[in-house]
């Protein structure tokens, strides 16, 4: 079975959003994601802030980079929900790191920190739906 018809198949809440929505909210999300990652870098390389202010960055990014193989690729419903927990969790860290240092680069991480948390429910919900 191919991932689209897997995951066309899968039980969804009633508030999940139409597949087409995803592609452009993450596009603009994951310009957001680049132009603030790029600035920590480079004020980490230019020696203004510790290199530890990457780290929820990297975390981040990783733990977000592997959600598509997980949930499509593995087709595992649990540890994607599992994985989308670090990615929360990762981005309130970022907030928390970067906001005193930069503010905007906090406030700019707010519509990804909604979306994550919309998103989070939603994996929750289809988990469950699919257990």
């Amino acid at each position: 079975m191919n991932t689209s018809s897997w995951y066309l198949q899968l039980q969804k809440p009633f508030f999940a959003p139409p597949a087409w929505i995803f592609g452009p909210v993450w596009t603009v999300l994951y310009l957001v994601i680049i132009i603030s990652f790029g600035f920590v870098i480079w004020k980490v390389l230019r020696g203004q802030w510790s290199p530890w202010v990457l780290l929820p960055f990297a975390i981040n990014l990783a733990a977000n980079l592997a959600f598509s193989p997980i949930q499509f690729g593995l087709k595992n419903n649990l540890l994607a929900f599992v994985d989308i927990l670090v990615v929360l969790g990762s981005i309130i860290w970022m907030i928390r790191t970067v906001a005193p240092l930069a503010p905007w680069v906090g406030w700019a991480q707010v519509p990804y920190l909604l979306w994550v948390s919309f998103a989070t429910v939603l994996q929750a919900s289809v988990t469950w739906l699919n257990r």
